[in-house]
């Protein structure tokens, strides 16, 4: 599975900046019509708000484990989105746990 999590954190930082890309693009890096755009109808609105209730879940989940690099994965959410930051944390929890040994009693 850390092979899959780490290549659903590349396509979680690309596919997304695609599309972001393209819209800064077209309608140049303005805050105001990027939130215009996030919330243009009902649909998008939707996604936005699953996306920012999320990502408050994960950072609690996050926070609540009292790891030292947890800013590491809130950066990583803030900056890329939450489609790059779970699967990257899975990753490195999936990485850590093939490290540690098996205790045979």
């Amino acid at each position: 599975m850390k092979n899959v999590y780490l290549l659903a954190a590349i396509a979680g930082a690309v596919i997304p900046y695609i599309f972001f890309i393209d819209f800064f693009l077209t309608e140049g890096i303005l805050v105001t019509s990027f939130l215009a755009g996030i919330f243009a109808n009902g649909a998008a609105g939707g996604f936005a708000a699953d996306i920012v209730i999320s990502s408050a879940v994960f950072w609690t989940y996050l926070l609540s484990k009292k790891e030292s690099n947890t800013w590491i994965y809130i950066t990583l959410n803030l900056t890329i989105g939450l489609s790059c930051a779970l699967p990257a944390y899975l990753y490195v929890k999936a990485k850590q746990s093939e490290q540690q040994p098996v205790v045979v009693s």
